[in-house]
């Protein structure tokens, strides 16, 4: 494929939301995620900071259009408009976006629906259908930035905010467009959707510092945190303003499925989107990887499985953003891309704060960094970033 230049990008999780922020919290030995109070039970989850949800419920405020928006399309507006500061773009006559979301308005469609169940004979408000569909998401992105090209939102569950980045990367290499503000966001946290969490026999019980550790050593039970997040990057076919990073190889995968919520035992979708990642990028191999990882025993040892499938001995050095940020659903590969792309540019490696079940890497800083995410469906997405030149 032809390169697809990263010339900005924003996000938003529970370490904040400028880079510096987010990078210093990364390599702090103190956790992001907290503890909460869901369905009268607490519960650990990834939610913003004090300062970032101010910011929010400032935005909130700034248009009477705004005040009926999900939270989800406000994160969204949010990174939105700190990636496109960044960019230097001027003409936004042919920018698209894809934005995706796994579960789109969650907590507004909750309320609703509660209300709904409460009073069904009561009218409901004509602004229920318009704001909790998916596509709210890009449109609202491209009201508030006054961009007139083409807007996409999907869903495509855990690996959403990737597939925005592979469908980007198409309509530029295309010819159709020429930038592209792709990314993910989420807003999950909520009683029903942690609820559901739970049921799957996932969720996080630990009662150590680190209540979401994937590949912790000796690590025996299932600690997957729910976090909410938003990341979008600014691509474009030409490095025309000083880009962060270029995408060099992309990956996508689908395996039949024996269970809605599992992979199989050795992660076939990821294995094929990993090796079509490599294949596309010319590379045999990258120096880091940042896994998809949530922090369950199956899902994080069958990719575990499968990286050592496509890297043999020489495996990468491994991370996963979860033990912070928690898993943010359809926004987690954006927040996984952010982190590739700061370990790129800081020339760094990020480590597990706790001794893991891999080896970590210290001696070199990586230059190439491939990128996974996975979700429910048996879907996988791989990219591969590098410095641009």
């Amino acid at each position: 494929m032809q390169a697809v230049f990263i010339t900005s990008k924003a996000s938003l999780s529970s370490l904040g939301h400028t880079n510096n922020e987010i990078w210093q919290n990364y390599q702090k030995d103190k956790s992001s995620i907290s503890i909460c109070c869901f369905n009268n039970t607490d519960s650990p989850t990834a939610k913003l900071s004090t300062k970032s949800q101010y910011l929010i419920d400032q935005l909130r405020t700034e248009n009477n259009h705004y005040r009926r928006l999900d939270k989800s399309v406000l994160m969204a507006i949010f990174v939105g408009r700190q990636a496109l500061a960044k960019s230097s773009w001027k003409d936004k006559s042919n920018i698209g976006i894809n934005i995706g979301s796994s579960r789109g308005a969650t907590q507004l469609f909750e309320k609703y629906h509660e209300h709904f169940i409460k009073s069904p004979s009561q009218r409901m408000s004509p602004i229920v259908s318009p704001t909790t569909t998916l596509g709210n998401i890009s449109s609202w992105l491209a009201f508030d930035l006054g961009c007139q090209g083409l807007t996409i939102s999907h869903s495509i569950t855990c690996s959403t905010a990737l597939h925005s980045i592979l469908n980007a990367c198409a309509w530029i290499n295309s010819g159709f467009s020429n930038k592209f503000i792709a990314g993910g966001s989420e807003a999950p946290l909520t009683d029903f959707t942690i609820s559901q969490m739970r049921a799957l026999g996932i969720y996080s019980t630990s009662s150590s510092k680190w209540k979401c550790s994937p590949l912790k050593s000796k690590n025996t039970q299932n600690s997957m945190v729910l976090g909410e997040g938003a990341a979008v990057f600014c691509l474009e076919k030409n490095n025309h303003n000083g880009a962060l990073a270029k995408i060099i190889g992309i990956g996508f995968a689908t395996e039949k499925i024996q269970h809605h919520a599992s992979l199989s035992s050795d992660a076939k979708c990821i294995k094929k989107s990993m090796k079509m990642a490599l294949e596309t990028s010319q590379l045999d191999t990258v120096d880091a990887i940042v896994m998809h990882a949530p922090g369950t025993q199956q899902g994080d040892q069958s990719e575990l499985k499968a990286i050592h499938a496509i890297f043999g001995a020489e495996t990468p050095h491994l991370i996963s953003t979860k033990f912070q940020t928690g898993h943010t659903l359809g926004a987690s590969g954006g927040i996984s891309l952010d982190l590739a792309i700061e370990m790129i540019n800081n020339k760094q490696f990020l480590c597990f704060p706790y001794q893991t079940s891999v080896q970590q890497s210290l001696t070199t800083f990586p230059k190439t960094v491939l990128v996974n995410a996975v979700g429910f469906g048996g879907n996988a997405v791989s990219i591969i970033v590098q410095k641009a030149d």
